[in-house]
This record gives structure tokens, sequence and C-alpha cells, in this order.
């Protein structure tokens, strides 16, 4: 039965208005930043200083009046410092999560994906609420790779050799030697070939099932000149299970995978006796409750990127495990690590917000 108008609690009901136009406020205004990146608008503000609207459509050749309008809704949302009159400045501080990729803090990559999330995906899922299966990341398209890479690289580039590598123990000391490493889950292989370039005594396999994550792997690779690492199709060419391996990373990728306990397994029979596992996964609790608790302010969007995307992913097989972008917590990974065999598991907190991190051996 439909509550009548003068049943409701008139605060709840504003406040529920508040959060939905707030969240319809939110996914507008990053539509707008996505323009801001894919145009380069960003990048054309950083170290300029105060700019008119005219003077940033010349330098973009873009339309002044198309700026204009990105401008006055990029100061609304407090990106953006105005001086009152006519001109715009983009600080060192939105540059640095805004327009510098090569930055630690650079985050609009994450923004990549949007358009394909909220329009083709989007339109494709009401068929996976219906029938249980999901998406691929290939059948979310190549921008799905591209995102992800970009997402991701600023850690990798800036934190995984000397941050978090030297913490992890004995681990330095077998690359700098020459060491066998696998990346499952490489994706672009940014994370591979950061590794590769430091330790190049060592040698590196990346592993993935996605043809268009390959593809943007390959490019990479020969921008990087690497010999030493090398990519495969892990669904013709797996990972060898005879205990090879000295290190294998798995970097955000095992709460996408359909069979991640299969895969678990066999990252058990792949390392050696004395090999570390260093896994890279999304920062939550171990259920509902424990999230909400957390007073996690991404917990929104992360909830919003597993039905989007990363759950879409771990169920796109009939027996697909489901396991969603916060499926994989610390209470998680202990158990289906010591699952397959493996004994000793020990967390890392390299200062990340997103990402939790966990040392793992037989």
């Amino acid at each position: 039965m439909t509550a009548q108008p003068g049943q409701l609690d008139a605060t709840r009901v504003e406040e529920m208005m508040g959060r939905l136009f707030g969240n319809l406020g939110g996914a507008v205004t990053s539509a707008l930043s996505w323009l801001g990146d894919r145009l380069g608008l960003y990048r054309a503000m950083q170290g300029a200083g105060p700019m008119t609207s005219e003077e940033l459509a010349a330098r973009t050749h873009l339309s002044e009046r198309w700026v204009r309008e990105w401008l006055h809704g990029q100061t609304a949302a407090g990106f953006l410092d105005y001086d009152g009159t006519s001109r715009f400045t983009l600080s060192d501080e939105a540059a640095a999560v805004l327009a510098d990729e090569d930055s630690p803090t650079f985050g609009a990559g994450g923004l990549h994906h949007l358009p394909n999330l909220m329009g083709e995906v989007l339109l494709r899922l009401p068929e996976a609420f219906r029938t249980g299966l999901g998406l691929t990341y290939d059948d979310m398209g190549e921008e799905a790779a591209v995102g992800v890479e970009r997402l991701l690289a600023p850690w990798f580039r800036h934190a995984l050799v000397p941050v978090a590598l030297p913490a992890l123990d004995g681990v330095v000391d077998k690359l700098e030697s020459g060491a066998l490493v696998a990346d499952m889950g490489c994706g672009a292989g940014i994370a591979m070939l950061k590794m590769a370039e430091a330790f190049p005594k060592s040698e590196f396999r990346g592993y993935d099932i996605s043809r268009f994550a390959l593809e943007r792997a390959a490019e990479n690779l020969k921008e990087s000149g690497a010999k030493n690492a090398t990519f495969c199709d892990a669904s013709v060419d797996p990972m060898p299970e005879d205990g090879r391996f000295d290190l294998i990373t798995t970097f955000d990728c095992i709460h996408d995978m359909a069979h991640p306990s299969d895969v678990i397994r066999v990252i058990r029979r792949a390392i050696k006796p004395d090999g570390t596992w260093f896994i890279a996964d999304i920062h939550c609790g171990a259920n509902l409750q424990e999230n909400l608790d957390s007073g996690n302010p991404m917990l929104p969007m992360l909830y919003g990127f597993s039905v989007l995307c990363c759950m879409s992913s771990s169920l796109s097989t009939p027996e697909g495990e489901g396991l969603g972008t916060v499926g994989f917590g610390e209470a998680k990974a202990r158990q289906m690590t010591a699952e397959a065999g493996f004994s000793r598991f020990q967390a890392h907190d390299f200062d990340n917000p997103l990402n939790a991190y966990y040392e793992v051996r037989v």
C-alpha cells in the first residue's frame, strides 16, 4: 500500500530528494570532467594561470561558447578558481588530480570509461538482471581496458617499485639476482613493465584473457623497449602450474574473475615453495554492515562500479562466483588463500585509500 502524502515524514522526503539530485548532479558533473579530460581542457589550464574562456578556447581550438559553459560548470563544482570577473584558474592541487598523468594523485583516468558505462553498458544491464549473466570486460569495449589502465597506472608508476616491493620479505633481493615473475590479470601491463624496467635480470610474464587489454599491453611493451617481458593470452597459453615462479602478482583483478577460486588454486601450484604472491585488491569489509560502519566515502561508488563492471565481469559465465568490487576484502582473501593451501598471510598498508595489499606465502 502506498503511503499518502500526509503520512510521510517530510524531513525524510526532503533528505531523499537531496540524495537523488545530489547523486544526479555528481553524475552530470563527472560527465563534464570526462569532457575536460578527453578534450585536454585540464591539461591546457595546467600551470597557465588565470585564463578567460576565449583564451582557453583558442589554446584548445574549441568553440568559446561551449568552453565558457564548461568553465562555469567546473567552477560551480569546485574544481576551478574564479576571480569574479572573467578569469578561471586550475590550481596546482587540482592539476595534480585532474591534469598531470605523472602525478601520483592523478585520478581523472577513472573517468575514461564513464560514457561507455553510462551508455551502452548500462543499457545492456537490465538483461543481465533478468538472466543473471553479466558482461566480460571485452563486452564492455576497448574503452574499458584503457580506463582501467589509466585509473591504476599512477600507483604502479610511483609506489610499486620504490614503496611496495621493498616491504615484501626478500622479494627485491630475488628480483635483483634474477627471478621469474608472473602478473596474473596483467591488463595493459603497466605494473609488469615498471618491474621489468627496474629489475633487468628478472623475467616477467603477464597473463590476461582480455583481447583489448593484451593489445594495449603489446603497445606498451613496444614503447618501453623491455626485453625481459612477455604477455600471454591465458585462455590459450595458461600460466604453467609446475611451481616455477618466484613472485606472482595480482593487481585489482581477483574480484573481477568469474572463477577466482580456480585461479587461486592455479597460483598455489604455480609458485615456488619459497615464493611470494603479492595481492592488491579493494579495501573493504567482510559484509555490508562492516562497509557501512567504516564510513568510507567511496562506498556508493564502489558498489556502483560493481554492478556496472566488476560483478558483471565475475558473473560473465553461468557458473561465475560473482565476488564483485567489494567481495574480496581481507577476511575473504584470508579464507580463499588458506583453502588453496597458502599458510602465511600478511596485510600491508601503503597509504592508498582504494586498495588493500596482502603478502601471501605457502
